[in-house]
């Protein structure tokens, strides 16, 4: 697979597979696929002067002319919008929108893990036997994704999901499951793009860009690691729980500025079934398109 091929992933809400149209595919493809955009990209675009550069334009009020065009080119729905399309101060803000609460309903059943965030979503059972991410031969570096060795042992032979998300996409995230939340930590790094684009050439991205480690505390699951990881033109990740206090399953955990970004959401061994579809398409190396609230995983043993 070449690392521009198109982006294909399997619709959970049509049942097809579908082509991902590419917010600034060009760009990628150059900063991605040339000797020239290689060296903007090392010396520039990676680092985080120039995301803060694009989020403060992105925060002008010019901006807000982007808004209405963006709607139809992607058909987004401003009936999921939890305000009116004209109310928003920036692109910024309508970026990080939030939505009506019917427009994402949470899956109830105590023993269901949901996805964290709208999105493309691949998933490994077991990241100590995994051989491919995106492209065969490349693995996670859990150690340097965590900054964490005894974690890195503890997580070495679970599950662990990427749910991405494309700028087109609703940017707030939320929990997966209820528990109590860690203070978050911040692993800072670089911002390097997290669309199939890069990764297929490079996976590191996602452990050396800025990310965001939590630790949530459950009964049903274990220890749960959700982690938000940072991409070119995110301006920021930001947290809107507080630590210590428990938490619903879909309850709000923060938002993204603007860009595409990544959630990754990690479980210890033996403590989840993922879904049936979302292991199916990730064994070919499919992503599957879901919204937030959606079921990911089953607590292990708790089908029939």
């Amino acid at each position: 697979m070449t690392y521009d091929a198109p982006i294909e992933f399997f619709n959970r809400h049509t049942g097809r597979v579908e082509t991902e149209q590419v917010y600034g595919g060009a760009f990628l493809r150059w900063i991605y696929g040339t000797r020239s955009g290689g060296l903007a990209l090392h010396a520039l675009v990676k680092h985080p002067c120039f995301s803060e550069f694009y989020g403060w334009l992105m925060d002008s009020e010019r901006s807000r002319d982007m808004i209405e065009p963006f709607i139809a080119q992607y058909g987004l729905d401003p009936e999921e919008f939890a305000q009116a399309t004209d109310s928003f101060a920036s692109f910024n803000d309508f970026f990080y929108r939030r939505l009506r609460a019917q427009a994402r309903p949470v899956v109830a059943e105590a023993d269901t893990v949901i996805f964290p965030a709208d999105g493309r979503h691949l998933a490994v059972a077991d990241v100590g036997l995994m051989d491919g991410f995106f492209v065969k031969g490349q693995k996670f570096d859990i150690p340097a994704l965590l900054g964490d060795e005894a974690l890195a042992e503890r997580f070495a032979r679970g599950s662990l999901v990427l749910s991405r998300l494309c700028p087109v996409d609703y940017h707030r995230f939320h929990f997966p499951v209820c528990g109590v939340p860690s203070a978050p930590r911040l692993l800072n790094g670089v911002l390097g793009s997290v669309s199939p684009m890069a990764l297929r050439r490079r996976l590191a991205w996602l452990w050396e860009n800025k990310r965001v480690l939590t630790r949530v505390e459950t009964e049903r699951f274990g220890l749960v690691l959700v982690l938000e990881i940072g991409a070119t033109n995110v301006g920021s990740i930001v947290q809107t729980f507080r630590p210590g206090v428990a938490v619903a399953k879909g309850a709000e955990k923060g938002y993204f500025r603007f860009g595409g970004s990544s959630v990754i959401t990690m479980f210890e061994a033996g403590r989840v079934q993922l879904a049936g579809d979302l292991e199916q398409e990730s064994s070919r190396q499919r992503e599957v398109y879901a919204w937030m609230g959606e079921a990911m995983a089953t607590r292990a043993g708790a089908r029939a």
